[in-house]
């Protein structure tokens, strides 16, 4: 799968927010995900659809 083929909309990123701090995301077009900082979790983009479970969520440094 190519990574901008998922076409995940990069405007839709200034509406979401982490559904653990409400605080903001940074898209990772290489991973597609959707990055908190804050909470230390990376929210996966699946077919353009931000998975935005905490559960579904991965833990990063």
């Amino acid at each position: 799968m190519n990574q901008e083929s998922a076409g995940f909309d990069r405007k839709m990123l200034e509406a979401l927010v982490c559904p653990q701090t409400q605080g903001r995301l940074d898209y990772d077009a290489e991973r597609q995900e959707l990055i908190s900082r804050s909470a230390h979790l990376a929210y996966p983009i699946r077919d353009g659809i931000p998975i935005m479970l905490i559960d579904e969520a991965r833990e990063i440094d």
